[in-house]
């Protein structure tokens, strides 16, 4: 598949407890990606948007939540994550400074 933007690819990163235990631990960082986004296209955007080598990715699907508002009932939107390991030694700039 050939590479779109990889600004596109990659929607925002994940800072959450879990996930700085993660990046701090086993050098895992975590992204919100597109929905047609694939393995390959992840691991090609983030060794290009920040110089890093990435040994392993992870793609988790997370479907939409029910929710309910008085009578109307509805469901928050489908989003997909991906789990990306970078190599020891690497840090990606975005989350530096946040532990």
């Amino acid at each position: 598949m050939k590479l779109k933007d990889p600004h596109k690819i990659i929607v925002k990163p994940i800072i959450t407890e879990k996930s700085t235990l993660l990046r701090t631990e086993s050098n895992i960082f975590q992204f919100y990606i597109r929905p047609d986004a694939t393995k390959k296209l992840v691991k090609q955007s983030v060794e290009e948007l920040f110089k890093v080598d990435v040994l392993n990715v992870r793609i988790i699907n997370l479907p939409g939540k029910p929710r309910r508002r008085g009578l109307y009932t509805g469901k928050t939107k489908s989003r997909k994550k991906a789990l990306v390991k970078v190599k020891y030694g690497q840090n990606i700039p975005i989350f530096e400074g946040l532990v």
